[in-house]
């Protein structure tokens, strides 16, 4: 089956969803894709895990990884990391080693290329797979085109009311590859390493919550509070149904305003959708184009989730170091890709590389 390319989604800033006419080189040096994890914990000091804090330049993280389990002679198993990094970038991130009774390793001789150790503590509990709170980026765009002030009204709408959170192109491979894969998995023709299988089935989720949010956009309805609607309390997992008579509660209506609370979109898995009324027939009718991949999920064991349509871009700054380099400051939550907010400002010129983030 051919599926619709991330670049066919409908954009939400510019004029009738179409992208924006503004472009510009992106990553053009590793230093101009800067990325700094925010975690969600700290070393106390004790325990048999020992946290790196690492920067890191030209390099990704499942890399680093094995250098780290080779240098003190543990599996890779036993290296942990809260998310993938970009490798076309500098970034900042931390690993967890699992050391049981093993004295700390002589760090003075790390000497892997392109790699510094920034910091190392010992913790009672071993790092895992999203616990971070965010990321800060530092972006600079090169050869801009578009004028100036187009450009800073784009931004001070980002700043207002945030981009639509959709997965990043990245998700699904090239040519969406990993959703072909993800089809071959469904049907029993293909079994992929443990691994490989997790990408694929994650890219079917994240295409499904792409196309239902790509149709709010397209009817204008991403930041509404519709008929049935499930809403997620910002900032954490926790979500609920308002009833009728909350609908026109003007107290939800000032909290959706706000931020406080979220439209959502699906996260497709087993169980009943919480969806219900409008929004409920919304994604039904979106989604039934590929009831294979619905099935697929649930069969994989997925439960249904849910993920906020809206991504709020947090300390957002902007500078002209001339009148074609544009350099951007901002913060992200955790599971979301700084590309994302990239596309509603310009058109990236594809002789770019892409990767996470």
């Amino acid at each position: 089956m051919l599926y619709p390319n991330f670049e066919a989604l409908p954009y939400a800033l510019g004029e009738n969803a179409k992208a924006p006419d503004r472009h510009a080189r992106m990553r053009v040096f590793a230093e101009d894709f800067k990325v700094d994890e925010i975690s969600e914990i700290s070393p106390d000091g004790e325990g048999e895990h020992i946290f790196l804090q690492v920067q890191k330049t030209g390099c990704n993280t499942e890399w680093l990884a094995r250098q780290f389990a080779r240098f003190v002679g543990i599996r890779v198993a036993d290296v942990s990391y809260a998310g993938l990094k970009d490798r076309h970038a500098v970034t900042t991130q931390w690993f967890s080693l699992h050391l049981p009774g093993k004295a700390q390793p002589d760090w003075s001789s790390w000497d892997v290329p392109n790699t510094r150790i920034l910091q190392h503590a010992r913790h009672c509990r071993k790092l895992r797979r999203g616990m971070l709170a965010g990321n800060r980026f530092e972006l600079i765009l090169r050869d801009l085109t578009g004028t100036r002030e187009i450009i800073e009204q784009t931004l001070l709408r980002i700043r207002e009311t945030g981009v639509p959170n959709y997965f990043g192109e990245q998700r699904f491979g090239f040519e969406e590859n990993n959703l072909q894969q993800a089809e071959q998995v469904f049907l029993g023709k293909l079994k992929p390493r443990r691994h490989q299988r997790g990408l694929y089935i994650s890219a079917a989720r994240s295409f499904l919550f792409n196309q239902v949010l790509a149709q709010r956009i397209r009817e204008q309805n991403w930041l509404q509070m519709l008929p049935g609607e499930v809403l997620q309390l910002s900032g954490s997992r926790s979500w609920f149904v308002p009833d009728s008579a909350e609908q026109d509660d003007t107290q939800l209506m000032q909290r959706l305003d706000s931020g406080d609370v979220q439209p959502t979109g699906p996260l497709w898995g087993k169980g009943e959708s919480p969806a219900q009324l409008e929004v409920g027939k919304l994604e039904q009718d979106c989604l039934a184009p590929f009831s294979e991949f619905c099935q697929g999920l649930e069969k994989a064991g997925l439960k249904q989730e849910r993920r906020p349509l809206r991504l709020p871009v947090a300390d957002l700054s902007w500078s002209f170091e001339d009148d074609n380099q544009l350099k951007l400051n901002f913060t992200l939550p955790a599971g979301s890709y700084a590309t994302v907010v990239i596309r509603e400002i310009v058109q990236i010129k594809k002789d770019d590389t892409s990767q996470n983030g």
